[in-house]
């Protein structure tokens, strides 16, 4: 068989979960088009053991052995193996973590898997930005039972801007507006009412922003209910006592609030509560 034609192995090693080393091969063998190869990935090597018959088997067939592993005494081992059995090694993070030592003047951490642990994160905010964006403005009710948080106020509190501020922290959020004297939807009483959080405002402070909105929108001769202001505070009264009869919905004034303090608000409540059910399971495992 041709070199040329011949199937070729790269085995990659990784600590995490080898996505970094895949990706540079992958982009690295759009220069050897003509090159048919495949890759085998080793994720979350943490042993020599498991080096050393990595290392046996790439020996037999004479394999590439790529690999991104933090920690010096194993990627110091494996230069040895690569040594000793004659295995063609390349290492991708090792001098890039030296040079950013020397730059820095300081030790890297060496833990295993933190990309993988950051892209979790970004990920998991991604998805939340994407429920809360589906979720606006009481749509989807059918999934309301996935959100994290449940936000419930009159026309123009801030439920939205509040929405899209709480999912970049990783919060589903939906936001549901209430209307007077209608029904609230039937999700809403079904779902964990832990999760509700009632948002109000002050009549003058509502009157202003709606204002605004008819102004913005060419229509501040024609304010109807809207921005009546008896109707305002009718529309507001009407809503505190309905928080008022849901007892276990917290209640945020957002008036003259920046959506930041709101936000902290509610995320202090929900780690709280958090906290406390943690605490109590703890409790329960010493009497148990």
């Amino acid at each position: 068989m041709s070199p040329l034609t011949k199937r070729l192995k790269i085995i990659i090693i990784s600590d995490g979960t080898g996505e970094t080393a895949t990706a540079i091969s992958r982009a690295i063998m759009t220069q050897f088009p003509e090159r048919d190869v495949y890759f085998t990935r080793y994720k979350n090597v943490r042993s020599k053991d498991q080096i050393t018959a990595i290392f046996d088997e790439a020996a037999i067939h004479h394999d590439l052995i790529i690999y991104t592993v933090v920690t010096s005494e194993l990627r110091e081992f494996i230069g040895e193996q690569a040594r000793v059995k004659h295995v063609r090694a390349l290492d991708l993070i090792g001098p890039a973590l030296t040079t950013f030592a020397n730059y820095f003047e300081q030790e890297p951490k060496a833990e295993p898997g933190l990309l993988h642990a950051v892209n979790d994160d970004y990920y998991k905010r991604v998805e939340a930005m994407e429920f809360t964006l589906n979720h606006d403005d009481g749509r989807n009710l059918a999934s309301l039972h996935l959100a994290d948080v449940i936000l419930v106020g009159i026309s123009r509190t801030s439920k939205t801007p509040l929405s899209v501020y709480l999912c970049q922290h990783g919060l589903k959020v939906v936001n549901i507006p209430i209307i007077s004297n209608q029904p609230l939807p039937v999700e809403l009483r079904e779902v964990d009412q832990r999760k509700i959080f009632a948002l109000t405002i002050d009549p003058d402070a509502l009157m202003g922003i709606r204002r605004n909105r008819l102004t913005r929108l060419g229509a501040q001769n024609h304010t109807g209910d809207y921005a009546d202001h008896m109707k305002v505070i009718e529309e507001i009264e009407w809503a505190n006592e309905l928080f008022a009869e849901n007892k276990r919905w917290p209640v945020f004034n957002v008036t003259d609030k920046a959506l930041e303090e709101t936000a902290a608000d509610i995320m202090k409540l929900i780690n709280m509560r958090k906290n406390n059910i943690f605490k109590q399971l703890k409790r329960e495992q010493k009497e148990d």
